[in-house]
């Protein structure tokens, strides 16, 4: 089997310095290059490192469309693709990933390490070792493997800043890849998207500027789908839907999701034409926001898109 390993950046890769851990040369090549030796990974592995390295906490839509070039570029000459990565911004790019790999027919494998290769104990080594595993036996789409474990790109989150079992996912049997026939990679734009959470106390006025100015917006809800009842809200979404923006809610719970009108309190929402983002992460809402904005302009076929479950970013209504 033959596998290329798009090494973007992150911590997996990084050396000490004076100034704290910055990116490495080589540092993942080698382990690879050892691993071969051991005889721990059977498949031929060729390493492409993104050039400058990304420090996850940087990443944007951009570095996303390079990725995708890279395996579109290389998509008849390899097996599987293994994309090493930042954990800060990892569950991003994953779901980044599911929605522009459209008729994705080959395992892609996300991975990488809350310690550096070069330090004693590192996980990375373990993570490196079971992605290029797992990318024989993965079914087509896009895959987190971190800490042992085969998690849902479209549905993955960071959960924990310092444990190596740092990520989760709500399970599904929808698979993480969007369409079929053959494979059509998309582009994101740079559409000007704004995430807010509400909380109590904070002005409404604020979610009334981005809902004013912003082309889409991602709305973080209490609970099932709650959100305080004030007239300046309301007037914001009125706006909104008369600008023909996307607003799309979800839960700030991790887990259980959300059913806009289940409560009275979040009829606000419901009436002002927000799109109820079920169970869906906030990564994944805001790079489907993303998504829908950059291969559209048609604010119709936006909204199709965004009630859609493309790729099991969110669980359909029964």
């Amino acid at each position: 089997m033959s596998i290329l390993l798009i090494h973007t950046g992150g911590t997996i890769g990084m050396i000490a310095t004076a100034d704290g851990f910055a990116p490495g040369d080589g540092v993942v090549e080698d382990c690879i290059d050892d691993m071969l030796r051991r005889g721990e990974v059977s498949s031929r592995v060729t390493v492409h490192t993104v050039t400058p390295q990304i420090d996850s906490a940087n990443a944007a839509p951009e570095d996303w469309n390079r990725v995708v070039r890279l395996i579109a570029e290389s998509y008849e000459r390899f097996d599987a693709f293994v994309v090493t990565h930042g954990t800060d911004t990892l569950a991003y790019t994953a779901a980044a990933l599911c929605f522009a790999l459209e008729g994705l027919a080959k395992p892609v494998i996300v991975t990488g390490s809350m310690l550096p290769l070069t330090v004693a104990g590192s996980d990375g080594r373990d993570n490196l070792r079971e992605a290029l595993s797992v990318a024989h036996s993965a079914p087509a789409g896009v895959w987190v493997q971190f800490a042992g474990k085969l998690l849902h790109g479209g549905r993955v989150r960071k959960s924990h800043s310092r444990h190596f079992d740092a990520f989760a996912a709500e399970p599904t049997e929808m698979a993480p890849r969007y369409g079929g026939g053959t494979l059509r990679c998309h582009a994101f734009g740079a559409p000007d998207v704004a995430i807010l959470a509400f909380a109590p106390g904070v002005s409404a006025r604020v979610f009334q500027l981005a809902l004013r100015t912003c082309e889409g917006v991602v709305l973080r809800c209490y609970g099932s789908g709650t959100a305080p009842e004030q007239r300046e809200l309301a007037e914001g979404l009125k706006v909104a839907a008369d600008r023909r923006i996307p607003v799309v809610a979800v839960s700030q719970c991790p887990e259980g999701g959300m059913a806009l009108g289940t409560y009275a309190a979040g009829s606000i929402l419901r009436d002002g034409g927000v799109i109820d983002g079920r169970d869906m992460t906030v990564e994944a809402a805001f790079t489907k926001l993303l998504f829908a904005l950059s291969v559209s302009e048609d604010p119709d076929r936006q909204r199709d898109l965004l009630v859609s479950a493309l790729c099991g970013e969110f669980t359909p209504e029964q």
